[in-house]
């Protein structure tokens, strides 16, 4: 962000039901000079608009989210009321002017479709592709997983013992592998997951609490499933669920001072069988559904979409497609063994991956 002498900026946030708001701003050594908030909103009385200006001038030009709120918020004189906006929407609108918050619009997104890939290569995959996005070297970038070997991975702060049983591991020749972000374990064979990663700018998620920016991202998801007849919605934290029961869950982990990893993993047609024997957590989970002794499999997506997963995929990629304006690119070398890399070095070491014993 350029903070030139007597620099003009301006952002506009628009409320999803609500009014457009735009700030155009003058700034001077590093702070806001003037302020001009303005746009098809509704305040009463007039004068109060003197109030928003006055609480945003003066503010440092990398001022947090929440403290433009909370100016605007305390510099409202106590009779004011603003209609269709509200300080959220004009601290947006202030961040968007100061370069510090984006949309979806303000970028080039990439797609990397699926490719059989060693899981281990895969979960390091998460970490250089969001790398990498953080420090100016990608287009932010959604990317659909696919894998060459049946494996567990476990959240970033699971503990090795509590959730994995050895003999099961053992017995099915599965793979054990950590990823970088918190959450469950996935226990995913050939074709029974359909998982993706964005790997995206922090500042798209700009002024959401955390809770807020699970259904945020993962809107263009719920549009996808749709066009597959799948009627689903969020569950707070971070289920993806049906009218007929959870189908897929979200984790999420902030990589260096302006990446940002969320992924998704979704059940296509899983053997609950051999998961139970796989996974101990997953037991006492599917006990409490009726699941471990009534079902061999838990196949929401296969039976709710009846169609083969990589359809599925397909409408991911068009939905965002449609949505972004994205294109598709392939991996390229350079990544690639960067996360080969990775993955030799971390990924696939015991010293990580029972890091939490």
């Amino acid at each position: 962000m350029t903070t030139n002498q007597d620099s003009a900026h301006h952002g506009e946030y628009k409320v999803i039901g609500g009014k457009l708001v735009a700030a155009d701003l003058t700034l001077h050594d590093g702070r806001i000079a003037t302020a001009s908030i303005n746009g098809d909103f509704f305040l009463e009385p007039d004068e109060a608009l003197e109030d928003l200006n006055a609480a945003v001038a003066g503010l440092s030009a990398d001022v947090e989210h929440r403290a433009i709120r909370a100016a605007v918020e305390q510099g409202l004189r106590p009779e004011a009321e603003l209609f269709g906006v509200d300080a959220f929407a004009i601290a947006s609108a202030v961040r968007r002017a100061l370069g510090k918050s984006t949309t979806w619009e303000d970028h080039q997104w990439e797609i990397i479709p699926p490719e059989p890939l060693p899981i281990a290569l895969t979960v390091a995959l998460d970490e250089v592709l969001t790398r990498q996005v953080a420090e100016g070297r990608r287009n932010p970038t959604m990317r659909l997983w696919q894998w060459n070997e049946p494996a567990v991975v476990i959240g970033a702060f699971q503990s090795l013992a509590n959730e994995v049983d050895p003999e099961g591991v053992e017995r099915h020749a599965i793979n054990v592998v950590r990823r970088i972000s918190g959450g469950g374990a996935m226990f995913m064979e050939a074709d029974n997951c359909v998982t993706y990663s964005l790997h995206v700018p922090q500042s798209l998620v700009d002024g959401l609490e955390t809770a807020e920016t699970y259904p945020f991202l993962d809107e263009w998801t719920m549009d996808a499933l749709g066009r597959l007849g799948v009627e689903a919605f969020y569950q707070p934290l971070n289920d993806i669920a049906t009218p007929q029961g959870k189908i897929g869950g979200a984790a999420q982990k902030r990589v260096g001072e302006s990446g940002l990893l969320h992924h998704v993993t979704m059940s296509y047609d899983i053997d609950a069988v051999k998961m139970l024997e796989v996974l101990r957590i997953g037991r006492e989970k599917l006990r409490g559904k009726g699941v471990a002794s009534a079902k061999k499999r838990v196949d929401p997506l296969r039976r709710q979409t009846g169609v083969p997963r990589v359809e599925i995929w397909e409408t991911m990629m068009a939905t965002f497609e449609e949505r972004y304006g994205a294109r598709r690119v392939d991996l390229d070398a350079e990544t690639r063994a960067e996360a080969e890399e990775l993955a030799r070095t971390k990924f696939a070491t015991p010293e990580w991956t029972a890091r939490v014993p």
